[in-house]
């Protein structure tokens, strides 16, 4: 996994905080120094941070689980449907649901009821409902789908949260740190970092920053699939040379029976 050059996280701003009036004393080990009242982010500690991360995100795609990314700033809610998209994962932009990890259970309900809706449109119940009972069906459909995201994929809890900004998303920090699920997230300078397993202090509100920081969980996520698919090739021809081998002792063993008799 290639490492960030300091000059990357420097041309990106990642080092920008918030305003000095606003920190949170527990990011006082990340903060460099201070600047006309803005905190500057020491950027060897998120070089540090981020490789960590990147090591367990990677570890975690490898071993084939899912990594839920919660995103719903405006300056990153395009940013992580774009990239993330792209890897399987699924992923919340628009409004965190309260309950999306600790009442799973409802969520899926959610998500077979949608799953009602679309068969209702290919089975021709449709067609057997007024325009106007159609419309509010339809409507409804958008509205799970636009609450839920992607996750209407996921048949189980994430292993992993990745979040941008844990101050907006408190509410999924909470839900995931009650039911134990490991989180990833970019923490500002008005931000606690002891909130999440795996913090990486970066500024949270530039798109470059944002964009810098979730490219490299999403290189890491990519290289950890490769090489899950890649142990699982070496696996099949292992168990395809062992066939082989065995298959040649029998017929060596018949062929020695034969002559014997």
């Amino acid at each position: 996994m290639a490492r960030l050059e300091f000059k990357q996280l420097l041309d990106a701003g990642v080092h920008f905080g918030h305003l000095k009036r606003k920190w949170n004393p527990n990011m006082a080990p990340y903060i460099f120094d201070e600047k006309k009242g803005i905190h500057i982010i020491d950027l060897n500690k998120t070089a540090v941070k981020l490789e960590e991360a990147a090591a367990a995100m990677k570890s975690i795609a490898r071993s084939g689980k899912k990594v839920l990314f919660v995103a719903t700033k405006k300056q990153a809610k395009d940013i992580v449907t774009e990239k993330v998209k792209t890897t399987g994962m699924p992923y919340v932009t628009e409004r965190w649901s309260g309950g999306m990890l600790t009442n799973f259970g409802t969520i899926r309900r959610t998500i077979k009821k949608m799953a009602t809706i679309d068969r209702m449109k290919t089975d021709g119940t449709f067609d057997n409902m007024s325009k106007r009972e159609r419309l509010q069906v339809s409507r409804q459909r958008e509205k799970m789908e636009k609450n839920l995201g992607s996750i209407a994929d996921l048949t189980r809890l994430p292993s992993a949260l990745f979040i941008v900004d844990i101050v907006k998303e408190h509410i999924a920090v909470a839900e995931a740190k009650k039911l134990n699920i490991p989180t990833f997230a970019m923490v500002d300078t008005n931000s606690d970092p002891t909130k999440v397993d795996f913090p990486i202090p970066a500024n949270d509100d530039a798109t470059k920053s944002i964009e810098l920081i979730v490219d490299v969980m999403i290189q890491a996520i990519n290289e950890g699939i490769e090489e899950r698919k890649n142990d699982k090739t070496a696996v099949d021809e292992n168990d395809a040379e062992e066939g082989t081998e065995e298959t040649a002792e029998v017929e060596a063993g018949e062929e020695a029976s034969e002559e014997n008799n």
